[in-house]
């Protein structure tokens, strides 16, 4: 299978949007086919059933992409669907079956996310949830421009507290047999770097990359890093290995 023949699904998380894969989108390249997916941020399943519409839609093998939250989306998205072919966690959560972001989060200490939160409900029903604006570059981009920092803060998605609180459904997470590949940065402040490394070794993947220094919003801070592990990720799939 030849570089080409794959498209790679980028899945953004919670506080973020489409955008933020706009650094790693330019890096790939034209040799790519790219689809930044708009994630819905309303539960697990439904997220899912989503991108599950976009994979259809482009109706060949796919590679998916998750970053943060996406994570989650994309693990449950993969279940049993053949035209997926890897999976890239981009500072993401990488679930067991049952296992939420919020449990995920708080298995090791080190996230400050929860107190610079900012809740209201929603007339669907619950609570929707975004980083106070005030709060965003510190917590979620610390490595990234200020004025850049401040334009994400505005336009981030908020995410319901039902999507954070959803466990896997998926009784066969598709990372038990799927290859994977982890990148993840060392000054998360999201998702604790020890929670990183407990999934990525869990996991058994093809390659890990942890870069020093980098945040929560690394798609935007470190977007070379990146796409160098979804490249990765397309040739490895592309030689056949097992």
């Amino acid at each position: 299978m030849s570089d080409q023949e794959l498209t790679l699904v980028l899945v953004h998380g919670a506080f973020a949007e489409s955008a933020s894969w706009n650094g790693v989108t330019e890096r790939l390249g034209s040799a790519y086919s790219v689809v930044a997916a708009a994630n819905p941020l309303r539960g697990v399943a439904g997220d899912a059933a989503y991108v599950r519409d976009v994979v259809r839609g482009i109706g060949g093998p796919v590679v998916l992409v998750g970053h943060s939250y996406g994570g989650m989306v994309i693990t449950e998205a993969a279940a049993d669907d053949p035209a997926v072919r890897a999976l890239v966690y981009v500072n993401a959560f990488c679930p067991d079956t049952g296992e939420s972001a919020l449990t995920l989060s708080g298995k090791f200490p080190g996230s400050t996310l929860a107190e610079t939160l900012v809740s209201y409900p929603v007339a669907t029903g619950g609570n929707e949830v975004a980083i106070g604006q005030d709060a965003y570059h510190a917590q979620f981009a610390a490595d990234v421009p200020g004025d850049l920092a401040a334009l994400m803060a505005r336009t981030q998605r908020p995410v319901t507290e039902q999507a954070l609180g959803d466990g896997l459904g998926t009784p066969r997470p598709p990372w038990r047999s799927l290859p994977t590949w982890f990148v993840f940065g060392d000054a998360d402040r999201n998702i604790p770097v020890a929670a990183h490394r407990f999934m990525a070794e869990r996991a058994g993947p093809r390659g890990v990359r942890e870069v020093v220094g980098a945040s929560h919003a690394m798609a935007v801070s470190q977007p070379g890093e990146v796409a160098q592990s979804i490249i990765e990720a397309v040739r490895g799939v592309g030689s056949g290995s097992s």
